[in-house]
């Protein structure tokens, strides 16, 4: 049996709206009345109706949560900061994987909006900013995480992708590479773009020429790393290293070069980025770029929250965070 408001009225001989009021904390209502009300509440195993508080507050208590790949060891990290997160504060998540389908984010979002999510948190596919921030309405709060489009006005929470693109590279550099190919995703996405001038920063500082036969595109996926390694492998003149814009075409790399007989990292040297919890394996051992991932997350969804309650709108109150990345240096590279 469901226990209402009138339950706790008829037994406690007050009105409804005495009851209301001394469940919320508002002011109005006697000590000792608020007391035998609560105990009340409390003897009947009293839950409010969370759909019902909702269409009064014209709130959900719902948010959504928007990735673009499942499967890749880096995003559930972050989407379990923002679930402890959102859990923390009394909200509900709706998890959407958009498997990198640009038609697939926009539809997710679209559904969201129709589900009436008090906000949204979005690792977005590409720079397509007004494209994504027109299918939405301008008083849902949003917050990008991990990548974020350069011009937006929206709050973000990602990492210093140049900064991390420059330290990988880096230190390949300082090991004493200097041809060294970059495999990452097509232009356009909005970390590659970021690491990729990172990388070729890292060049200009030390004095050296970017080789653009050894930049090679393909997706986020470890099948890429895998062939795009035995493309350059088939090069008499391969790279004696490779910059890997995740570590899961890192770890494609690596497989890659072992089955063609290559030692790593005698023959080539491995670099990827995001630290997945696969990278510190015994027998993988990847040098990688490290983010952090769960911060990332609750960070986030804590600025999604604040905007929430505190009613802001777009472009008021707005919080671009860029975190530090931080080089984890392993046997692939060393």
């Amino acid at each position: 049996m469901n226990i209402t408001i009138k339950d706790i009225a008829e037994k406690a001989h007050v009105s409804y709206a005495t009851v209301s009021r001394a469940l919320n904390g508002k002011y109005g209502v006697k000590p000792d009345t608020r007391a035998r009300i609560l105990a009340i509440s409390e003897k009947l195993n009293y839950r409010p109706n969370a759909i019902a508080r909702g269409l009064v507050k014209n709130q959900t208590h719902t948010l959504g949560l928007v990735i673009p790949d499942i499967t890749n060891p880096f995003f559930p990290e972050v989407a379990r900061g923002i679930e402890d997160g959102a859990q923390e504060a009394g909200y509900s998540l709706f998890l959407c994987n958009t498997n990198w389908e640009e038609d697939k984010e926009a539809l997710y979002l679209s559904l969201l909006q129709e589900k009436r999510v008090d906000g949204i948190v979005i690792a977005p596919i590409t720079d397509q900013r007004r494209a994504l921030e027109q299918a939405l309405s301008p008083r849902l709060p949003l917050v990008y995480v991990s990548r974020a489009p350069q011009d937006t006005r929206r709050s973000f929470v990602v990492i210093d992708n140049v900064r991390g693109g420059f330290l990988a590279t880096e230190h390949l550099i300082r090991q004493g590479y200097q041809s060294i190919g970059f495999i990452g995703a097509p232009g356009g996405s909005l970390s590659i773009d970021e690491r990729l001038e990172g990388y070729k920063s890292a060049f200009a500082q030390y004095g050296l020429r970017v080789e653009e036969r050894v930049v090679l595109f393909g997706n986020f996926k470890r099948e890429t790393g895998y062939n795009l390694i035995r493309r350059l492998i088939a090069d008499s003149e391969m790279p004696r290293a490779v910059f890997a814009e995740n570590d899961l075409l890192a770890l494609g790399v690596i497989q890659g070069a072992r089955e063609a007989g290559l030692s790593v990292p005698g023959d080539l040297a491995v670099i990827g980025f995001d630290d997945i919890p696969f990278a510190s394996f015994p027998e993988v051992q990847l040098s990688t770029i490290a983010q952090p991932k769960y911060e990332m997350g609750k960070t986030a969804v804590e600025l999604l929250i604040a905007a929430i309650e505190e009613g802001s709108q777009p472009g008021v109150a707005v919080q671009q965070i860029f975190l530090e990345p931080e080089l984890i240096v392993r046997r692939s590279s060393a």
